[in-house]
């Protein structure tokens, strides 16, 4: 059932919301959270449909805040407020209200959005494009326990990494994360069968990738190793190479969806690792609504390292303490470098199966 409501209210659109129900027969519906996706009028479809699909595990009730820019200099002053209201079959299983806002009451969409949360439940914002910077200072951002980004829609996606680092706040997530779920579980998986040293690892996808970027931090992060950016034609990630003190780790992927895993002293074997759309990336993250500390530790330990448009090294925390160690002896810079990243190279750092293990649980 849709409701079509042209300069309207919150109030009328509570009311629409109560009549569809009660219109359909379903006048309580078990819903556990709120989700307000902010976008425009060319992405608000398949962000719409991607709620959709992802409410059948998640039953929500989702606001889509579309903010209308009008070219008319009258028309910029002229506030309106026009929502389409959905229940029933087109709204998955849940509620949908489509907000579009028109004039200044677009500057005040948090307003809008206040008394159309659910009571007692909790609040997720997702940007598909055009997030904000600072998503947790966001009028709309200030309202949720968690808050999802897509770095991979962005103009400059590596560069919006050191955006998301240095305003980071818990509960900020995003989407490229979350594509990189089974790599780091299979990652984590393959550590598990071997008992040694993990001495490098390559990471190789695509150029500008942020998800990249990501598992290359935090392979960096959590293993203490050199870790070398490697560039391929893709899709998305393709392959992963760990050096160990048992022989290579290899997970390549070349398809984007099967996957073959090399350890060695092991037949190879098929695994599945197709790339996932963004109905399954959505369900993920709403299934947990707590603050993802891998993932700001990740963030920010490598987002300073990345070299966008070459292959960029990314050093272990102890090559770059020696480096910081022969800086205050008064070392010239250039005799810093070459040593701290031979150091790294050469140390058999004690990061094995256990720390990568934890990480890869969300």
């Amino acid at each position: 059932m849709k409701i079509d409501l042209t300069g309207t209210t919150a109030g009328e659109i509570n009311k629409a919301l109560v009549q569809g129900r009660r219109a359909i027969g379903t006048p309580a519906v078990g819903m556990v959270l709120t989700l307000v996706i902010v976008t425009d009028e060319e992405n608000a479809y398949d962000a719409l449909k991607a709620a959709n699909d992802a409410s059948r595990e998640h039953p929500s009730r989702t606001l889509v805040v579309i903010k209308r820019v009008s070219r008319s200099p009258r028309d910029r002053t002229t506030s309106r407020l026009d929502a389409e209201v959905r229940v029933g079959a087109e709204a998955g299983t849940g509620e949908t209200v489509v907000l579009r806002l028109y004039g200044e009451v677009a500057e005040h969409a948090d307003s809008v959005v206040l008394p159309l949360l659910l009571p007692d439940a909790p609040v997720v914002v997702w940007w598909p494009v055009n997030a904000p910077l600072d998503p947790a200072k966001d009028p709309l951002g200030a309202l949720a326990q968690r808050r999802v980004t897509d770095t991979y829609a962005a103009e400059q996606p590596v560069r919006e990494l050191s955006a998301r680092a240095e305003a980071y706040t818990p509960g900020d997530t995003d989407l490229s994360w979350t594509r990189i779920t089974p790599w780091r579980s299979m990652l984590a998986a393959a550590l598990d069968q071997v008992v040694c040293d993990v001495q490098a690892v390559e990471v190789e996808g695509e150029e500008f990738n942020p998800s990249c970027e990501l598992l290359a931090m935090w392979l960096a992060d959590r293993l203490d190793v050199p870790v070398k950016r490697s560039l391929s034609s893709g899709p998305g990630l393709t392959a992963v190479r760990m050096d160990t003190s048992c022989g290579p780790i290899v997970l390549d992927r070349a398809d984007g969806s099967l996957a073959t895993l090399a350890i060695e002293g092991q037949p190879a074997r098929a695994v599945a690792l197709k790339r996932r759309d963004t109905a399954e990336l959505i369900a993920e993250e709403l299934r947990r609504l707590d603050p993802d500390d891998t993932y700001a530790s990740a963030l920010r330990y490598g987002v300073e390292r990345l070299n966008p448009g070459s292959e960029a090294t990314v050093a272990g925390p102890r090559a770059e303490a020696d480096a910081d160690a022969d800086a205050e002896a008064g070392a010239p810079a250039e005799a810093i470098e070459a040593p701290a990243r031979k150091t790294a190279a050469a140390k058999k750092t004690t990061a094995k199966k256990t720390p990568a293990k934890k990480a890869a649980a969300k």
